[in-house]
């Protein structure tokens, strides 16, 4: 290794190299100063170095030398000056791309000369040799020898950069482009497995990126420009994988750009979109998949008519008709009858998917998923307004086929309209970022169409047919292709039908009394036969015994109605508590899967990266071991080579040297040569210097008269052409001066013809203008007219609205009389209820007083002889009054108010207090103070309790 000074000397070294024809010496030079870590500071040295190593490259078809040195600049100008390694990366490129294109070049000049060389022979004979050796054509072979190997460099060259430049956030565009060339190269020359590969290495570029989320120099997806750089080469990578029809590779891309549009969360530019849906339905159309193809044809036509303003009428109706055909081209039927459940959960994901990439969100609950159908979509046409925009041809084949019955004739009355169909289409204008719409593309799957409506139209009328018949009635196929379709219609449930063969007919049948067509006559059958028998023999009408359960009937069916309420209530309160548990449950469930997933997920992770540090770590230092033994052998051998050149003798022992020693003794040998060195190029260049003065002392007499001469020749050719010029500008001017004369004598019919002019278009603006002042007094009367039609309408409504608020006014004035009339006819029947009561208590009271007067005459005892009641014995209201009207008034005492009141209504005195021994109070001393507790006792007994009178014997203290 070859240590220089400054890096020019290594350019000049690399240079002197290549003029000898040492070009690997040079390139190694130029390798070595390049991974130095000695220079490590950029500066516009080290560039002119990369241009002369990249060339180099290039020339010798190095590209592993190429991509270390590329890495190694990358890092010396990543910081500081990016656009250097992006200029060389562009020479890199274009070199490589130049080189292929002079092989390919080469190589058809060569076969061009090989077939030209002999016109009497038709091969020569090394040719023949060649050929029975190798088995390989003249061509094939000067490609193999030629053009291969430039290609493998080039693609080569491809990937170098794309692995240089996929993490670098300020060389995006430079990745971008080369992305788009590597595309361009692919097919260009139809190279569909580097194709492949290369899409894959940018997909694994874009993985990566995701994954490691922690690099400095990583690009930033969210930002617009990144994004929209990204998408570009997607859309790109599309194109190329349609145009070589890898459709397999294209829905890759397809599911990489809507990847690339979930990630960032952010709608893409329209004319990107109209594009990704192009490409869709040129996938789905070539996949068979008419059902996502239509969908996508949907999307593209609301994308066109929202943002394509520029469009004109007729694209976009072939665009319209282009997605009503897809439409009808989806089979009628259902694909997964009869599936089995694995086929139809492989259904249920791909639908997802497609409906995902196409623009539609789906639910992934069963219950609450609305999948895409060919139903659904029609009703979407035509609840968009695509119907309107359609031709005519294909509008009447869409009410023909969809809604229209025509048993006998359907086919023949579709056949002309599917004709013009196949003939419509061709290529839109350049407004429109669809290229080209044919039509004719749908023409098989309408006859299919129009086949199978043909026979389920048939079904429904005939039980039997003739072969011929059918197939009369069929102009678009064969029997044995009307056959074909029945088959699979029959097997997806469309029809049910037979064909026999042997008795030349077809059977139309039934497949069990619950289908829908034979349900809906029989039911639509028997009610028009029970409404004809009630009319030719009406039902007796008979006395209801419903009559007495009336007047109860609604009460009866007011509470069962609540009860059901109550009831329905319930059990959706109970449904619903169930649904939330089960969905906790669920929810639980997947949490806890979730999260032993993500601990084992990180745990093999820990593992993986553990494992994988550990094996970094002992390689690394494995290799720094094997390489401090190579470079110790090395300087060993280098350091002996030198003694034994210069005659000296060996003072190294091979046994107890180190890699410390030999490398401090290889620096003072170093620094010794260095020295030396230094002496001889300062002796050279004084050599150099004096050489150059004494040149320039004896060039300069020469050039000063080269100088003199030089001044006389320039002056005689400036007056030269100055004489040159003088004559042209007299000629010119002489010329111009004919013109002019010739020009005048047209001036006065000049003049004329401006008069007419100006007379004609002042009578045409002064009609004009009359023509204008008569429509706009036209229109101001008939506004005048409308205004004063408009004022009397609104007057009649208006008289209209007081004549009705009048109305409502007295309706309410009659109902508030009426509520009061009833109101006050409620209070009078109330006020004679309570007065027949208060009379029937009144009778009540007077038989109690007979019945008790009665009692006491037959017992013969009066009140005041009565013995005290028993203690169990309650004391009764009518009892207590008769005491009171026998007691002897005593005015000195207190009488309670109620006992006062009620002496006054009977007219007779409160009777006196007695003691609990039933004397008199007077008889006592201290009878006022137990006034009390009797009190509260009397009060107690004549208010209705059920105490019996010992109970207040004692103290109330």
């Amino acid at each position: 290794m070859t240590s220089f000074l400054k890096p020019e000397n290594a350019l000049k070294r690399a240079e002197e190299l290549i003029n000898v024809g040492q070009k690997q010496d040079a390139l190694q030079t130029l390798h070595d100063l390049i991974t130095s870590k000695r220079y490590r500071a950029w500066q516009k040295t080290l560039e002119r170095i990369m241009f002369k190593y990249v060339e180099l490259c290039v020339d010798m078809r190095k590209g592993r030398f190429a991509k270390d040195g590329l890495i190694q600049y990358r890092i010396i100008c990543q910081q500081v000056n990016v656009s250097s390694l992006e200029e060389v990366i562009k020479h890199f490129m274009h070199l490589s791309t130049e080189k292929a294109e002079q092989a390919r070049s080469q190589a058809q000049a060569l076969e061009e000369a090989l077939d030209v060389d002999d016109l009497e022979a038709d091969k020569r004979p090394e040719d023949l040799m060649l050929s029975y050796v190798s088995g390989e054509k003249g061509k094939d072979r000067s490609d193999r020898e030629l053009v291969t190997p430039w290609f493998k460099f080039l693609w080569e060259t491809y990937r170098t950069v794309l692995e240089i430049l996929r993490n670098n956030s300020k060389l995006e565009a430079l990745y971008a482009m080369t992305a788009h060339r590597a595309f361009q190269f692919c097919k260009q020359y139809k190279r569909t497995t580097e194709f492949r590969r290369l899409c894959e290495i940018i997909r694994n570029h874009l993985a990566n990126l995701n994954k490691y989320r922690d690099q400095r120099d990583r690009p930033d997806l969210s930002a617009p420009e990144s994004l929209q750089l990204y998408l570009d080469t997607r859309v790109e990578q599309l194109k190329i994988a349609t145009e070589l029809e890898l459709w397999q590779e294209a829905f890759r891309s397809v599911e990489d750009i809507y990847g690339l549009m979930c990630l960032v969360k952010k709608t893409p530019k329209p004319s990107l979109m109209v594009v990704y849906y192009v490409k869709l339905t040129e996938i789905f159309w070539i996949s068979s998949s008419h059902l996502y193809h239509a969908y996508a044809w949907f999307r593209l036509f609301l994308l066109q008519k929202s943002f394509n303003k520029n469009l004109s009428q007729k694209d976009l109706q072939l665009i319209a008709s282009s997605v009503v055909l897809a439409a009808l081209s989806v089979p009628p039927h259902d694909r997964t009858h009869g599936a089995s459940h694995l086929e139809l959960e492989h259904e249920k994901e791909r639908n997802l998917r497609m409906a995902n990439l196409i623009g539609f969100n789906l639910e992934t609950k069963p219950e609450s998923r609305e999948m895409l159908s060919r139903s659904s979509l029609l009703a979407e046409l035509a609840s968009k307004g695509v119907m309107s925009c359609v031709t005519q041809e294909v509008k009447d084949v869409y009410h023909l086929l969809e809604h229209e019955f025509h048993p006998s004739d359907l086919a023949v009355k579709a056949l002309p309209l599917i004709t013009k169909i196949s003939k419509l289409g061709g290529k839109l204008s350049t407004a429109s970022s669809v290229p080209e719409v044919q039509l004719s593309q749908y023409v098989p799957a309408l006859e299919r169409l129009a086949t199978m409506r043909l026979l389920q139209q048939v079904s429904n009328v005939y039980q039997t047919m003739k072969i011929e018949t059918l197939s009369g009635m069929i102009p678009f196929f064969d029997f044995s292709v009307v056959e074909k379709i029945a088959v699979d219609a029959v097997k997806q449930k469309f029809v049910s039908m037979k064909v026999d063969h042997m008795k030349n007919v077809v059977i139309f049948c039934k497949t069990s009394l619950e289908s829908d067509g034979l349900r809906d006559h029989l039911a639509n059958f028997a009610e028009q036969l029970n409404k004809a028998r009630q009319m030719i023999y009406p039902p007796d009408r008979k006395p209801s015994k419903l009559g007495a359960l009336l007047p109860t009937l609604t009460e009866v069916v007011a509470k069962e109605h609540k009860r059901l309420l109550a009831r329905k209530s319930i059990i959706e309160k109970r449904k619903e508590e169930q649904e939330r548990q089960l969905l906790e449950m669920e929810r639980e469930e997947e949490s806890k899967r979730l999260r032993l997933q993500k601990i084992t997920e990180e745990a093999e992770q820990r593992r993986l990266a553990t494992e994988y540090e550990q094996r970094k770590n002992q390689r690394i230092l494995r290799e720094i071991e094997e390489r401090e033994i190579e470079e110790a052998q090395a300087l060993l051998q280098e350091a002996e080579k030198r003694i034994k050149k210069k005659g000296k003798k060996p003072i190294i022992e091979g046994d107890k040297i180190t890699k410390q020693t030999l490398m401090e003794l290889t620096l003072t040998e170093q620094l010794r040569e260095r020295q030396e060195m230094e002496k001889k190029l300062q002796k050279l260049a004084k050599t150099m210097d004096y050489l150059e003065r004494a040149k320039r002392e004896e060039a300069a007499p020469l050039i000063e008269a080269a100088y003199q001469q030089r001044l006389v020749e320039e002056r005689l050719l400036h007056e030269r052409e100055q004489q040159q010029e003088v004559e042209l500008s007299k000629q010119r001017h002489e010329g111009d001066l004919k013109e002019k004369e010739r020009l005048a004598r047209m001036m006065g019919n000049k003049e004329i013809y401006e008069v007419r002019v100006v007379s004609h278009r002042q009578a045409e603006f002064n009609r004009l203008r009359r023509e204008r002042e008569e429509r706009i007094s036209r229109i101001l009367q008939s506004r005048r007219q409308e205004r004063e039609k408009m004022r009397k309408l609104k007057y009649y409504l208006k008289l209209e609205e007081e004549r009705q608020q009048k109305m409502r006014e007295e309706e309410e004035a009659r109902k508030r009389e009426e509520a009061e009339r009833r109101k006050k006819e409620e209070a009078e029947r109330l006020a004679k209820l309570a007065e027949i009561a208060e009379k029937q208590r009144q009778r009540e009271r007077e038989l109690e007083e007979k019945e008790r007067q009665r009692r006491e005459a037959l017992l013969g005892r009066s009140v005041e002889a009565a013995p005290p009641a028993r203690q169990s014995e309650p004391v009764t209201a009518p009892a207590a009054a008769a005491a009171a009207a026998a007691a002897a008034p005593n005015p000195g005492k207190y009488v309670p108010k109620f006992m006062r009141d009620r002496a006054e209504r009977t007219g007779t005195a409160p009777p006196p207090e007695t003691d609990r021994w039933g004397g008199n109070s007077s008889s006592r001393p201290d009878g006022d103070r137990w006034r009390g507790g009797d009190d509260r006792r009397s009060s107690y007994v004549s208010g209705g309790g059920s105490r019996s009178s010992s109970s207040w014997s004692r103290n109330p203290r």
